[in-house]
């Protein structure tokens, strides 16, 4: 052993030695009692556990906060107890320089470097606070309880502590490759001031999919009583939300000034493709399942959307456009009654409208990153190659993903996206033609090295020409909507204005809405 290394390693036993001898001489109290309970309810971190499960019956932050936790504990434990302790084993404490009234009654002898207590209270602490800062320092009072207890009963050395607080809170700072955190929801967006004012809705059409969210709440009555003005109508099931509100909007003609719809992304899709065919500004009323589209333009309720609308406030968003050209390839015929589709969020070709059918099923109890990554493998596993030319090459790819803007993280599943209005196409795609592609795929998920991985390729462009060997369906926003042989996709070259009220957040000029 090197003298520094030696010189060092005496001055920290000789630090524990020292912590050890002023706790041991500390007087008998309640404290002690106390100290034995905390650490040994953390005993397989069946106390973080328990914290987890009350913080994840709330949703947003509480429960992604709880899903990050559990992850973090998992490889703190695996860390300091599968690979450390065998590593660097150490004796713990002898029991007979402490008084009995602070030891444990059956202490561990395992080695006592580094304390998986610790390691495990720093990683769910260091967890919840990336995603709630918050919850995060509502936390570590416990956290630090836990650790300083193993020290108090005696069966670690303040070393030890130490060491697995730093394991744990490095693990926790690592779930960020693979799970990246989102600080707020709402996306960048150029401010638009120049919309109509519509007061108490004069001037609006809105649908409202009683169908969407909670099946026990119709939003219409409350529409109706918050908008008194606008026209509100109910969705009728048997009839395609777009062309109802096609049919509205022509009725009353130049009385409209902007389009609504209450609803979740499906809904909200349809009532885009109506405002982008009629140059419309489009009010949002978030009434579905998990409101994707609605966070990300910052729109959290029904009130908001009714005081963006009575401050005439809105935001540039762009629209994604497919053009779907029947028969197969590029068949010149086919070019004449090319038809469109629009999406708000994401396009797809191949197996990735069940990718996300199993993403939003799950990730309401997981958080959404873990959702996907299961997600993700339990599709692989069943799918069936898609044949595709793109740039000229023929490709065979188990999913195509289009997004409307770039989303984030890149070089990994995608998440989110930063802005609303770039003007670009993010398009991800995984090989299904290069050997053990789909393990492949997995294992660069799980190391966090998608990115790296020539299976996965991704770009942003303004424009994307897709020819498949094979007629395909295509799914816009999640839904499946058209079979083709070729689609281009792209970005519509005027925005929708989406009426959001006016935050810092946002960046760019203001630019008025000719309408």
């Amino acid at each position: 052993m090197l003298p520094w290394i030696r010189r060092a390693t005496d001055e920290v036993v000789d630090a524990d030695r020292a912590v050890s001898r002023r706790v041991s001489a500390l007087p008998p109290s309640p404290f002690d009692a106390a100290m034995k309970t905390v650490s040994t309810a953390a005993n397989h971190s069946l106390l973080w556990f328990a914290v987890a499960a009350i913080l994840a019956a709330r949703r947003g932050a509480s429960r992604k906060a709880a899903a990050r936790g559990v992850l973090a504990i998992a490889g703190a434990s695996a860390t300091a107890n599968g690979l450390l302790k065998p590593l660097l084993p150490r004796r713990r404490p002898a029991a007979a320089e402490l008084p009995a009234y602070q030891t444990l009654r059956n202490p561990p002898k395992s080695s006592s470097f580094p304390s998986g207590h610790a390691a495990s209270a720093a990683a769910f602490t260091t967890a919840v606070a990336l995603e709630s800062p918050k919850l995060g320092l509502a936390v570590a009072p416990l956290a630090a309880s836990v650790a300083y207890s193993r020290v108090h009963v005696g069966v670690h050395w303040a070393s030890d502590v130490l060491a697995g607080a730093a394991v744990g809170g490095g693990i926790a700072l690592a779930t960020r490759r693979w799970w990246p955190v989102r600080r707020t929801d709402e996306a960048r967006a150029r401010p638009l001031d120049a919309v109509p004012t519509l007061p108490d809705g004069k001037g609006l059409v809105l649908i409202s999919n009683q169908r969407s969210g909670d099946p026990e709440y119709d939003p219409a009555d409350d529409l109706e009583n918050a908008l008194p003005a606008a026209v509100v109508l109910r969705a009728d099931p048997d009839e395609d939300i777009d062309d109802q509100l096609e049919a509205a909007v022509t009725e009353r003609d130049r009385w409209v000034r902007a389009i609504g719809v209450a609803g979740g992304d499906g809904s909200v899709a349809a009532a885009a493709t109506v405002a982008g065919r009629r140059n419309l500004p489009l009010v949002v009323v978030p009434t579905g399942t998990l409101n994707h589209f609605a966070r990300d333009v910052g729109v959290y309720d029904m009130q908001e959307a009714v005081d963006a609308t009575g401050a005439g406030e809105a935001v540039a968003v762009d629209l994604g456009v497919v053009d779907v050209h029947p028969g197969r390839g590029t068949d010149p015929e086919s070019e004449a009654v090319v038809r469109q589709r629009y999406f708000l969020n994401t396009a797809s070709l191949g197996s990735y409208p069940d990718l996300v059918r199993l993403r939003e099923k799950w990730e309401g109890r997981w958080g959404k990153w873990p959702a996907f990554a299961a997600a993700l493998v339990v599709v692989l596993r069943r799918a069936e190659p898609v044949r595709i030319k793109v740039d000229g090459r023929w490709l065979a790819v188990w999913l195509l993903f289009v997004g409307n803007g770039p989303y984030h993280p890149r070089g990994m599943v995608p998440a989110w996206r930063p802005s609303l209005d770039s003007g670009l196409l993010d398009v991800r795609w995984l090989r299904a033609d290069i050997r053990f592609s789909r393990l492949r795929a997995v294992a660069a998920l799980l190391l966090g090295a998608l990115g790296h991985s020539h299976v996965y390729h991704q770009r942003e462009v303004g424009e994307l020409d897709v020819e498949l060997a094979v007629p395909g369906m295509l799914a816009t926003d999640g839904e499946v909507v058209e079979e083709a042989g070729r689609f281009t996709f792209r970005v519509a070259r005027r925005p929708v204005p989406v009426y959001r009220r006016h935050e810092d957040n946002w960046s760019g000029r203001d630019r008025p809405f000719l309408g």
